[in-house]
């Protein structure tokens, strides 16, 4: 039967088998997609740290009374976030404990968000976004492109 005589639901049949067919060659691009939502989330991160680190002094007013952490002292959040925010994004970048990067980075990022009295829409988006990115490594690991593959060679990667 040619595409001039088929129904619309063989066609729209057919066009879905293709769909399909489509989706499952696309586990190809998993090691590209695992590193670059590494990279986007590690750079953002470390250069909101980089910003804290060069104005020592307002970040440690902003944690004093902008941002409140809940449990810490204001200059112990600062120092805990700041290094948090500089060495957690070079662990997710190389994929070098790529899980634990993930895991750190989530707690800072749920921690930005609790320690604002308000926060606006958009950037409240862009931390949900974030969050899903260190899920998905969290969960599914930093991909075959990741030190942790190439040092202890985890096939589960």
């Amino acid at each position: 039967m040619n595409a001039a005589t088929s129904s619309p639901v063989q066609l729209a049949r057919q066009a879905l088998a293709q769909l399909v067919l489509l989706g499952s060659h696309l586990h190809v691009l998993q090691p590209l997609a695992a590193l670059l939502a590494r990279l986007y989330v590690a750079q953002v991160f470390f250069l909101a740290g980089l910003t804290k680190l060069r104005d020592w002094e307002t970040t440690l007013f902003l944690f004093t009374d902008e941002y409140k952490v809940p449990l810490l002292p204001p200059a112990v959040a600062a120092v805990l976030g700041t290094g948090g925010e500089l060495v957690l994004p070079v662990l997710l970048a190389l994929g070098l404990c790529g899980r634990l990067g993930a895991l750190g980075l989530s707690v800072v990022n749920v921690v930005a968000v609790v320690s604002l009295s308000e926060i606006a829409p958009a950037a409240l988006q862009q931390h949900m976004l974030w969050g899903a990115l260190l899920a998905g490594v969290a969960i599914y690991g930093p991909g075959p492109w990741s030190l942790d593959r190439f040092l202890f060679d985890e096939k589960k990667y």
